[in-house]
């Protein structure tokens, strides 16, 4: 399959669902992850524009890290907007690629730029596959699938469907350790260790699949889009939980 994970910001995909990703890759899947702004005004003591750079180096290392292939599409950070225009853009990103499965932000995250990322995936996608509105790409040929990733620290998101990423926390801590500008500006500022966070929500939403690390995702239940399969990637380790019965 084509697995493509929007995120705002540079290290969004890497917080929330590297380890889905990364799943995908050892299944042998091809994984495009595509990052819409820039990055440019997350430090307080390095230029925009300086930032800028460095973030899109530390995305495409992250990107190595886990076999992905990377989409930078460097709007300017903090200031993205629904546009018609910007729909149009993502419009054409999502045909470059014509994937089988979309992973963005939900609708309620706490930062504007993740909420209208999923404005903009959620109103392009219907788009992509219509042929008459013309963008350098063709139409995809398919109603391609969507699931939403968990929000930050797993506030006010009731996944639906769950991945155990066990075999792939080591891999996803990796990925995320590549963005040392913003893991660094977390710390100071908010006394905050990104890799911790990620271990402890990943623990957590183990604890609701029954598993020892997991990512959460609600799949996307619109009109025509249905599925009778499971496009997640499943583990190919029994579960940690063996449960006994005597008697």
């Amino acid at each position: 399959m084509q697995i493509l994970a929007i995120g705002a910001h540079p290290d969004d995909i890497e917080l929330q669902c590297a380890g889905t990703l990364a799943m995908y890759v050892k299944q042998g899947h091809q994984v495009f992850m595509a990052v819409v702004t820039n990055g440019n005004m997350g430090n307080y003591d390095v230029a925009p524009e300086e930032l800028a750079r460095i973030r899109e180096a530390e995305f495409n290392q992250s990107c190595t890290v886990l076999g992905a292939t990377p989409i930078w599409m460097n709007y300017p950070d903090e200031l993205l907007e629904n546009t018609v225009q910007n729909r149009l853009v993502f419009v054409d990103m999502l045909r470059s690629i014509n994937p089988d499965l979309v992973i963005t932000h939900g609708a309620n995250d706490y930062h504007p730029d993740h909420r209208y990322t999923h404005q903009l995936v959620w109103d392009a996608l219907p788009l992509a596959g219509i042929a008459n509105i013309k963008t350098k790409h063709p139409a995809t040929n398919r109603q391609v699938t969507l699931y939403m990733m968990d929000n930050l620290g797993g506030i006010d998101f009731h996944p639906t469907e769950f991945v155990d990423i066990t075999e792939t926390l080591e891999l996803k801590k990796a990925a995320l350790s590549k963005h040392a500008s913003q893991t660094r500006i977390f710390h100071d500022l908010l006394d905050i260790d990104l890799l911790d966070v990620i271990e402890t929500v990943g623990k957590f939403r183990g604890y609701q699949a029954g598993c020892k690390y997991a990512e959460g995702f609600t799949k996307v239940e619109a009109w025509y889009r249905g599925l009778s399969k499971r496009l997640l990637p499943e583990s190919d380790q029994e579960s940690r939980f063996n449960y006994k019965t005597e008697g």
